[in-house]
C-alpha cells in the first residue's frame, strides 16, 4: 500500500471515530485532500539543508549585522497537530561567509513544516546558520499564533507566543543583542 493510501485510510479511520459518514458527498474526497495536505505541510521531513543551500555560501568580507525580517512561516505544534503561525527575524554577524540572502526563508520552511515545537523551531534555525556560516553570531526571534492555545484549551485569541536563540556575539555582547532587537521591532520602510 502507498504512503498516500495509507495516510487516506487513516483520515477515513478518524473521520468514523469522530462520528461522520466517509462516504457522503461533501467528505468523499476528504480523505485525498487531508493526505496531501499533510505531505505538504509536513514536507520539511524530505528536506537537508545541504541541498536547501545548494552552495550558495559565498566567502565574504562583509562583517556587519545581516538581519533577514519579517519571514512569514507555518507549522504544525507536535502536540495537538495544529498550526501556529507568525514571523521569523534572523540575523548574523558574518566572518568570511555570507548565505545568498533568499536561503533564509528557505532554511525557516525546512524546520516550519515538520511537527514542531515553536522553542526548537528557534533553536534549529540558530543552529543551522552557526554550523554553516561559522559567524560571529546568530540571533533568531519567532513571534506566533498558535492554534492550540486559540481553539481549544485556554481560548485566548490574541496571545502570541515569542521565542529567541542567541549564540556568540548576540548572547555575549549586549549591545549587538540590542542592536539586533531594535533592528527588529523598528520599522524602517
Amino acid at each position: 500500500m502507498s504512503h498516500q493510501a495509507k495516510l487516506e485510510g487513516l483520515v477515513t479511520d478518524i473521520l468514523k471515530q469522530v462520528g461522520e459518514d466517509p462516504t457522503r458527498e461533501g467528505l468523499i474526497k476528504t480523505p485525498h485532500r487531508v493526505a496531501k495536505a499533510y505531505d505538504f505541510l509536513l514536507s520539511g521531513y524530505k528536506k537537508d539543508i545541504a541541498s536547501v543551500l545548494n552552495g550558495a555560501i559565498f566567502e565574504e568580507k562583509y562583517s556587519e549585522m545581516v538581519i533577514v525580517k519579517d519571514i512569514d512561516f507555518f507549522s504544525m505544534c507536535e502536540h495537538h497537530m495544529l498550526p501556529f503561525y507568525g514571523k521569523a527575524h534572523i540575523a548574523y554577524i558574518p566572518k568570511g561567509k555570507i548565505v545568498g540572502l533568499s536561503k533564509v526563508p528557505r532554511i525557516v520552511e525546512v524546520f516550519a513544516r515538520r511537527l514542531q515545537v515553536q522553542e526548537r523551531l528557534t533553536q534549529q534555525i540558530a543552529d543551522t546558520l552557526y554550523e554553516y556560516l561559522q559567524p560571529e553570531g546568530v540571533g533568531v526571534i519567532i513571534v506566533a499564533h498558535h492554534m492550540c492555545m486559540m481553539m481549544r484549551g485556554v481560548e485566548k485569541q490574541s496571545s502570541l507566543a515569542t521565542t529567541s536563540a542567541m549564540l556568540g556575539v548576540f548572547r555575549d555582547d549586549v549591545k549587538t543583542r540590542q542592536e539586533f532587537l531594535y533592528l527588529t521591532e523598528k520599522k524602517l520602510i
